[in-house]
């Protein structure tokens, strides 16, 4: 089967606030949970490596899928010795998936190794997905031909309501679903915290955490497609 890379955020500060913020730790273990009952590999990457900031957010300790992530040895073991994007081989992997939470609107989207892992992953036939704040990531991805990875296609994202709802509008370096529709992308979104997905030729984005395991089932399903011609 495929091997497949969940990419984490590095930055732990939430803007000027004081709080602590990082990579949502539901939107991690969903979708690794998704993957590995695929029979699909896993691996971590952060932008920095070492062992990436988690948040739990108030109300999740009740999910089991994210206690048995963080009770988990290899998984744990694996998150604690993060490679930084500097020295992850992209041509190891079918797809890359980001991972959402705050921290990734801060180190995501000026990452030069994040990026070269993205779009060689997308350009050998390979998935480049990302969820909730995860989309981050693709805002200034471009092509080998110099066009933007989601210049006219369909993506979504934590969208400006959800933002709101959190009181964070302000503490955002900026609004992502603003971002997206300002690169080009074609925008869409679903009642705040909704799940909704879109995929757009091997393009695949999800809104929010409810989204985090659908998309990875897109992801999951495009590589049973693909795995002929993918890498693994």
């Amino acid at each position: 089967m495929a091997k497949i890379l969940l990419a984490v955020s590095s930055h732990d500060v939430l803007g000027d606030t004081g709080n602590r913020t990082g990579y949502s730790v539901s939107e991690a273990a969903h979708p690794y949970n998704v993957f590995v009952s695929a029979g699909h590999e896993v691996d971590f990457v952060s932008v920095l490596g070492g062992e990436p900031p988690a948040v739990v957010f108030d109300g999740e300790e009740n999910d089991p899928e994210i206690m048995g992530f963080l009770a988990d040895e290899i998984v744990q073991a694996k998150l604690a010795v993060t490679r930084p994007a500097s020295q992850v081989r992209s041509e190891e992997y079918a797809a890359i998936y980001y991972v959402g939470g705050h921290g990734a609107m801060w180190d995501f989207p000026d990452s030069p190794d994040l990026a070269r892992i993205a779009i060689d992953i997308y350009e050998r036939g390979g998935v480049v997905s990302a969820v909730c704040h995860g989309p981050a990531a693709l805002v200034n991805l471009r092509l080998s031909d110099g066009t933007r990875l989601i210049e006219g296609k369909r993506v979504t994202s934590f969208s400006n309501e959800e933002e709101h709802s959190l009181g964070l509008v302000d503490v955002m370096p900026f609004l992502l679903e603003d971002r997206l529709k300002q690169r080009g992308a074609h925008h869409s979104k679903a009642p705040a915290y909704e799940a909704h997905t879109e995929s757009d030729e091997r393009v695949m984005t999800g809104q929010n955490p409810a989204s985090a395991a659908p998309l990875a089932e897109l992801v999951v399903a495009e590589l049973k497609n693909t795995l002929g011609t993918s890498p693994r």
